[in-house]
């Protein structure tokens, strides 16, 4: 009895050391068990990161951006038709408001009467042109006719000057009586008289000549080398109505680009202002992604990458392909309404982002539209393919 009692308190103290030994081995084969799975992924990720991962570069910190239109008038007026609504989509050309046509008809009107006007001056012109040239061919023949009365004088003078002479030579001897001699002078003085009269005649006529060549002169170099078209005072006031032309078509306000009414402004009746902006138009079919990639993540992008990108909207299922094609011109900080200065002695180094542009495919956005403002993430694959 005493030999069974020794083995069975023998067998008892035994039991627990069994069952210890067995529950280490089992944890032993469970954590070997890890660490094979540990490893096996560890390789999995080294062979994904050396095949895929260390090729790609990516981030959250993304938005969809565009180049918003603003509409603005181009003159000032009341509006009296506004035809769209925020949210409406349109395309380049619809009309978008119209504004009161009265004072800018009235200016076409005007316009159009001092074209008449400039084309009426310049036929009146070249009309004068040829009376002009009449009257210097009539100052030719005024001279020829002075010049004539001047030979006329002439011949007067010398007679009347030979019979003073003569009537003088004969005087003493008794042989002309006072008075024959006294009327020989008196006409000689009168044919003098005429002969100064001739000389100046002449020389009006001659004057009154130049003055009317001058006056064609003149006028010529109003005409001269132009036609009715290209008159130079009939060119600006085509302009002038032209302007007054545009300024009409200005009245109605169209889309610029095809997009999406946003942040409208103006009601029926107001008076906009020429340069205010009335509202906005998002191209929702050429918007792009600005991505703010980490400085350190941008040391093998280059412009012409290709990138994918997926946004909150539409979830992973969605995927934009694009390409980098571009980065900006300094980081977030430094194109911040107030930069960031760093020029003091508490300087903590912050990772700083540089913004780049990825432009979408217009397939994808034509089936699935973004809108601006909207989170998306970008991964660019640096290896080119």
């Amino acid at each position: 009895m005493a030999d069974a009692a020794q083995e069975f308190t023998a067998d008892t103290e035994q039991a627990p050391d069994a069952a210890k030994d067995e529950r280490m081995a089992t944890r032993r084969k469970w954590l070997l068990r890890l660490l094979i799975v540990v490893l096996v992924l560890g390789a999995l990720y080294g062979i994904w990161y050396v095949l895929v991962g260390r090729n790609h570069v990516g981030t959250d910190n993304a938005y969809v951006n565009a180049e918003i239109a603003q509409v603005t008038p181009l003159l000032s007026a009341q509006v009296t038709e506004v035809s769209v609504t925020d949210t409406q989509a349109v395309k380049k050309g619809d009309i978008l408001v119209k504004l009161d046509p009265t004072n800018a008809r009235i200016a076409v009107e005007q316009a159009e009467a001092d074209l008449a006007e400039a084309r009426r001056r310049f036929r009146q012109t070249t009309a004068t042109s040829g009376a002009l040239s009449a009257q210097v061919t009539a100052r030719g023949a005024d001279i020829a006719q002075a010049r004539a009365q001047l030979a006329t004088a002439q011949a007067d003078f010398e007679k009347a000057r030979i019979d003073l002479q003569r009537r003088e030579a004969l005087a003493p001897d008794g042989a002309v009586s006072g008075d024959e001699l006294t009327s020989a002078r008196k006409g000689y003085a009168a044919a003098k008289a005429a002969l100064d009269l001739a000389r100046a005649g002449v020389a009006q006529a001659e004057a009154t000549r130049v003055a009317a060549a001058g006056q064609l002169a003149a006028n010529d170099a109003l005409v001269k080398g132009s036609t009715e078209d290209t008159d130079p005072a009939v060119l600006a006031a085509k302009a002038k109505l032209d302007n007054a032309k545009l300024d009409l078509e200005r009245t109605v306000i169209r889309a610029p680009i095809d997009g999406v009414i946003s942040k409208r402004q103006v009601q029926i009746g107001q008076r906009v202002t020429q340069g205010s902006p009335i509202m906005s138009i998002v191209p929702i079919s050429q918007v792009y992604v600005d991505a703010n990639f980490k400085e350190r993540q941008l040391r093998r992008v280059k412009v012409g990458m290709p990138a994918k990108v997926t946004s909150d909207l539409y979830g992973g299922d969605v995927v934009y392909h694009g390409r980098v094609i571009g980065f900006a011109g300094g980081t977030g900080s430094s194109m911040s309404l107030i930069p960031a200065q760093n020029a003091t002695g508490n300087w903590i180094k912050v990772v700083q982002r540089v913004p780049i542009r990825i432009a979408l495919d217009p397939r994808e956005l034509a089936e699935h539209p973004l809108r601006v403002g909207l989170s998306m993430e970008v991964d660019v694959n640096v290896s080119g393919r």
